[in-house]
């Protein structure tokens, strides 16, 4: 008996481990943000002497926008994001009976003992509900992402990636999103709200990091304990 305890305390131990190993925190699934290079210029025409030549064409008048794979464009991160939902409910039933002999054969209707023949039943029902839940999120910064593709309509599609090392901490920033080009506003800038699709991840990396996650002995409990 000893042994079969022994061996299921094993098995126990190799299920908790298993878990903490796979532990991982959840990722916003995110798309590759490895650096665009842009596309090679074409080769220039010959020089024929007049003023626009279609190789290299700019507008003379056009202000720096992104538009092309290896552009950069600001993204000023603005989510604020807040939910509430509340709900009641309430059931009331109740009912009542009485019945009562009057008469009874070889008994005087002024018998004392009609009096103590009757019957009677009462019931009640009640149930009452309530729930409430509220989510809020808020979220800001700013990141540069790059031009990783252009779709045929026209919106861009950006990615973008901020690492900060502090010591023996690093903090972690993507971002992509599909963007509009009518949405980019003067000097090259959009905001989250007018991007599509927004990916937002950030995290940590080293002591900082590691301080707010549950200990492998907590979380060793927490998926061999059954309650």
């Amino acid at each position: 008996m000893p042994l079969a305890a022994a061996a299921l305390a094993a098995l126990l131990a190799l299920g908790g481990c298993a878990s903490v190993n796979e532990y991982r925190a959840p990722r916003v699934e995110m798309p590759d943000t490895t650096p665009v290079l842009p596309a090679a210029p074409p080769a220039p025409a010959a020089a024929n002497g007049a003023i626009f030549q279609g190789a290299t064409y700019r507008p003379l008048f056009e202000d720096h926008r992104a538009r092309l794979p290896g552009d950069t464009l600001t993204v000023q991160i603005v989510e604020a994001v807040s939910a509430s939902q509340k709900s009641t409910s309430s059931v009331d039933k109740s009912g009542e009976v009485d019945a009562s002999v009057s008469r009874l054969p070889l008994l005087n209707s002024s018998s004392s003992l009609l009096g103590r023949l009757g019957a009677g039943a009462s019931s009640s029902n009640t149930f009452s509900g309530a729930g409430a839940t509220a989510s809020s999120n808020d979220f800001s910064g700013t990141i540069t992402a790059m031009v990783t593709g252009v779709l045929p309509n026209g919106h861009l599609l950006v990615a973008g990636e901020k690492q900060i090392g502090v010591n023996a901490n690093v903090d972690v920033l993507r971002f992509s999103g599909q963007v509009d080009p009518r949405a980019i506003q003067p000097g090259n800038v959009v905001p989250s709200a007018r991007i599509a699709n927004v990916r937002v991840e950030h995290r940590g990396r080293g002591q900082q990091a590691d301080a707010q996650l549950m200990g492998w002995l907590g979380r060793f409990f927490l998926n061999v304990l059954p309650f």
